[in-house]
């Protein structure tokens, strides 16, 4: 049997929900991804061009500073990796984490919430920060899915 891990980032508290929910029906770990500097509203408001999230999204360089670098990844052979949809791709603070670690011979099973989107290119998007992963695009896991629901996803993997 395979020690999973459900690490995510949430801005506003709905990737939060579904990743605590995720790794209790999983029997796995948690660990948050933490932005260095944590994200306001304004910071958030996709409207703005100028807001924080506008900025970093519009550049593939950008990477976020994370508030530590302290996830034990070693000890784990699958690693869900949860976060909002934005731009139709991962947050680039996903790379940021996936760019801390070494993911070499790991299974990393991306979920999502989004608001209207699907996955986009995240996986895409993603896969050079972990060159040596497999990333898995899993699913969006919006709204309050249930504890039968979360434990066969997790399942799966």
């Amino acid at each position: 049997m395979s020690k999973k891990l459900v690490a995510y980032f949430s801005a506003t508290g709905t990737t939060a929900n579904v990743a605590k929910n995720l790794a209790a029906a999983a029997g796995a770990d948690l660990y948050e991804i933490k932005p260095a500097v944590p994200y306001t509203k304004e910071d958030l408001n996709w409207m703005d061009k100028q807001s924080r999230s506008s900025v970093e999204m519009r550049d593939p360089g950008s990477r976020p500073e994370i508030a530590d670098a302290d996830a034990k990844i070693a000890g784990y052979d699958v690693i869900f990796i949860g976060f909002p949809i934005w731009w139709y791709i991962a947050p680039t603070i996903i790379n940021t984490f996936l760019e801390a670690y070494d993911f070499g011979g790991k299974k990393l099973v991306l979920f999502a919430t989004s608001g209207s989107s699907g996955f986009g290119k995240a996986a895409e998007s993603l896969q050079p920060s972990a060159p040596n992963a497999e990333i898995i695009t899993g699913e969006i896991l919006n709204g309050n899915p249930g504890e039968q629901k979360l434990r066969e996803f997790a399942e799966r993997f």
